[in-house]
């Protein structure tokens, strides 16, 4: 059996206009959001020096993850990424648990996004702390991103590659004026720091890559999917690194005494004065913004390869016959986000995403085998190569082990229960559709 005979049923309707340039955007969007505001100050105050280069470090890990991903991805070309993975390989009810726990993840951060964005707002704007401004900013941010996935994956591309370049360009061009601070002993790592909570630094910079997921979501609507997405996604998560190391590296010689809540911040202010403040607040909004963007392009995706698998309404898999988009399905994201964005429960759905996010990830790692067993001859020929047979999946499953063997019994407790939610609207759909296994 093989996904190398093109897509087909509502998939078959939607439009394949993203290229490798929008694909890496997605990856890169994905992953950098208001993260990257933060953890450089978090990495020098805990580890010094060292702490830029163990972004390297661990960078090298989840590129492993990132392979494999590339590497299974390169044996499908229709909407849905892991959804499709672990339905391929583990059947309807894996691959229905694994889209449900990655939505969750996605739709509890565009939520949460939304309101780390007004956080950075208020700043500039003292109104954008008062709760009826926020609620009328959430409906028209939230509002705006809905209408513009709904007009068109291209469009949407399009947004989400102008917002990239008013995210990326401010970010480099501080690199560039920090570089000239680099000294040699602000650069290699004298005597090792001791750590307090080496595995929370180290769970820190692994979260701090995540979300890459989203590109392979959207393979129903990428050209030359089987190439076009394993080329962004290792490239995307070198740049990120890069963009990572340069910057904490940067920071850490710049601002001699770091450690604060605004790092980058702190940085613009010393090499550009005031306004260089003012600058990054508004790329930090930016960032936020191009994050929440690339959820909205992804996470419909899901829910869209869901109804296509029959595991939730087939509502969800209608494609708008004008736009060719997946348009109840991005409404009904809109909805949900602005809902949880001006209630604050997304905060019980945070909880546990960053373990529902890695189980699936670990699901997906131990499914190649499976989906390379069932593929035709000629879709294994020209499937992505991973050296040495499974080890790469194998150091990428026990990467995803550590970090699910580092979560807390109350995300262990929220992931219970949303397993035994999304088990119950499952069989109640197959029950429905009468295929319940």
């Amino acid at each position: 059996m093989s996904d190398d005979v093109g897509a087909q049923g509502n998939d078959a309707k939607l439009k394949r206009d993203i290229g490798v340039l929008a694909a890496g955007f997605l990856v890169l969007n994905g992953v950098i959001g208001a993260g990257i505001f933060g953890l450089p100050g978090r990495l020098v105050e805990q580890a010094g020096i060292l702490g830029p280069w163990l972004i390297v470090i661990f960078g090298a890990f989840i590129i492993t993850v990132a392979w494999t991903f590339a590497a299974i991805a390169s044996y499908f070309n229709k909407t849905g990424g892991p959804v499709a993975y672990a339905n391929r390989a583990f059947g309807p009810l894996v691959g229905f648990q694994t889209g449900w726990l990655l939505y969750i993840g996605r739709v509890s951060a565009i939520a949460a996004n939304i309101n780390v964005l007004f956080n950075y707002a208020a700043y500039l704007w003292d109104a954008a702390s008062g709760e009826i401004v926020r609620g009328i900013m959430f409906f028209i941010i939230i509002g705006g991103i809905t209408v513009v996935n709904v007009m068109g994956i291209k469009k949407a591309m399009q947004v989400l590659n102008v917002i990239t370049l008013f995210k990326l360009i401010p970010i480099i061009l501080l690199i560039l004026l920090a570089i000239p601070h680099l000294t040699p002993e602000g650069v290699l790592p004298g005597d090792l720091p001791s750590f307090d909570d080496s595995s929370g630094l180290v769970l820190l910079i692994l979260y701090a890559f995540v979300g890459f997921e989203g590109a392979l979501v959207t393979a129903g609507e990428t050209k030359n999917p089987k190439k076009t997405i394993p080329r962004a996604l290792i490239s995307g998560i070198l740049v990120i690194t890069a963009i990572y190391f340069t910057v904490s590296l940067t920071y850490a010689n710049v601002v001699k005494d770091g450690g604060g809540d605004t790092p980058l911040v702190e940085m613009a202010e010393v090499l550009i004065g005031p306004v260089g403040g003012v600058i990054i607040i508004i790329t930090a909004i930016f960032s936020i913004l191009g994050n929440a963007m690339a959820i909205v392009v992804a996470a419909p995706r899901m829910t869209f390869a869901m109804a296509e698998e029959g595991t939730i309404p087939k509502w969800f898999g209608e494609v708008h016959d004008q736009y060719a988009t997946p348009a109840n399905s991005i409404v009904f994201l809109g909805v949900l986000a602005f809902l949880l964005a001006i209630s604050g429960t997304f905060v019980y759905l945070a909880i546990a995403s960053t373990l529902a996010r890695m189980i699936a990830y670990a699901i997906c790692m131990v499914s190649i085998h499976n989906i390379r067993k069932k593929a035709d001859l000629q879709t294994r020929a020209d499937a992505t190569k991973l050296p040495g047979g499974y080890i790469i999946p194998a150091i990428a499953f026990v990467v995803c082990l550590f970090a699910i063997s580092q979560s807390t019994m109350q995300s262990w407790i929220y992931m219970f229960i949303f397993v035994l939610i999304g088990s119950v609207l499952y069989y109640l759909q197959r029950r429905h559709t009468g295929k319940l296994q």
